[in-house]
């Protein structure tokens, strides 16, 4: 007789909660509050998909899971920095656009986000999860972070989490915490300040090479979302199954972003890749030490709505550097050429 029960999955749990919300509703009329409410929960919703699975919605809070194996672990973090990215910039336009001055669209820019992330083995019953982490990672939305970081808008990783995902939390600058409760007990985290992170990529300066600039423009279009197209493209786990490469990441704490540098491993050469523009789910730009013309410059940009167009674009050149180029530039447009093939071959 069949029994209908789910088997037991493992993946990472996440809640993305409003901060503050429940002294704006106090204090403010409820209409605009929860027509506030819906809009920033429903951007946040976007920008997790299709990454992340909705599994319900909670209030002021989003709860949702990605299975092991599915994402990398930049994309995942990724995800969550879009999502914050969106909420940011949701709160920016209601207080530069609203022209109401009751309390609730007054307070609404004072709201911030925050995420739990922890890994666990659950089971669905339908959309909804059910296990002891789904309660670890509900219990773990009362904490002290906000108080450790002096900040409302923050990312808490559990240890379990940042086990199995495989991140360095000291490397990327994250604060460890211990939470305590009676029922679950002790529980190690690791915080990151989102809004702090936000601002500094907002003072960013982007190094971009644009279409008109471009020495070379190649690329392809396919129907896979940009999000699993992006995943493919940067994580070094996939990049060896179309580059042919190893690739060893040697500095970036286990995460894709600015400032990481990976190792591409071919037969006895190495090219350095040095990411120096990070824009997900956009486009990223790395530096990479050629022969005979030097340091490159290479944006790799994901567009398109509907489907994905990729387009890998070289910086251009002048003077002696343009005679350089002119050299290798052939053998070098060939080489991303097939590295664009490779890669749309590789996701079939």
């Amino acid at each position: 007789m069949a029994t209908g029960l789910s088997a037991a999955e493992r993946g990472c749990l996440l809640i993305a909660d409003v901060s503050g919300y429940t002294s704006l509703l106090l204090a403010s009329e409820l209409e605009h509050a929860e027509d506030a409410l819906n809009d920033l929960i429903g951007r946040v919703v976007a920008s997790l998909e299709p990454v992340l699975t909705l599994s319900e919605l909670e209030g002021d809070a989003a709860f949702a899971y990605v299975l092991y194996g599915t994402f990398s672990t930049s994309t995942l973090l990724d995800t969550v920095d879009r999502a914050y990215d969106a909420f940011r910039r949701r709160l920016r336009d209601i207080q530069h656009g609203t022209t109401c001055t009751c309390n609730a669209c007054v307070q609404i820019p004072s709201l911030d986000l925050k995420f739990v992330l922890h890994d666990g083995q659950f089971v669905r019953r339908g959309d909804k999860l059910v296990g002891p982490d789904v309660i670890v990672v509900h219990r773990l939305l009362k904490n002290t972070a906000a108080e450790a970081i002096a900040s409302r808008g923050y990312l808490l990783l559990t240890q379990a989490c940042v086990d199995a995902i495989g991140v360095e939390p000291e490397e990327l600058g994250m604060t460890r915490q211990v939470e305590r409760y009676d029922d679950v007990g002790e529980v190690v985290c690791w915080l990151e300040d989102l809004r702090a992170r936000w601002e500094e990529e907002q003072r960013r300066t982007r190094v971009y090479v644009a279409p008109e600039e471009a020495s070379f423009d190649v690329g392809f279009t396919t129907a896979l979302p940009r999000e699993l197209v992006w995943d493919w493209l940067t994580s070094p786990a996939r990049q060896g199954a179309w580059k042919g490469d190893k690739i060893l990441q040697v500095a970036g704490g286990g995460r894709q972003q600015t400032g990481a540098t990976n190792h591409c491993l071919h037969g006895e050469q190495m090219t350095v890749e040095e990411i120096v523009d990070w824009k997900p789910f956009d486009y990223y730009t790395a530096r990479y030490e050629m022969p005979v013309v030097g340091p490159l410059l290479v944006t790799y940009e994901l567009s398109g709505d509907g489907e994905t167009v990729a387009s890998f674009r070289g910086e251009g050149f002048e003077g002696d550097r343009a005679e350089a180029w002119a050299q290798v530039g052939p053998t070098l447009v060939s080489m991303f050429e097939g590295m664009g093939q490779a890669l749309k071959q590789a996701m079939r």
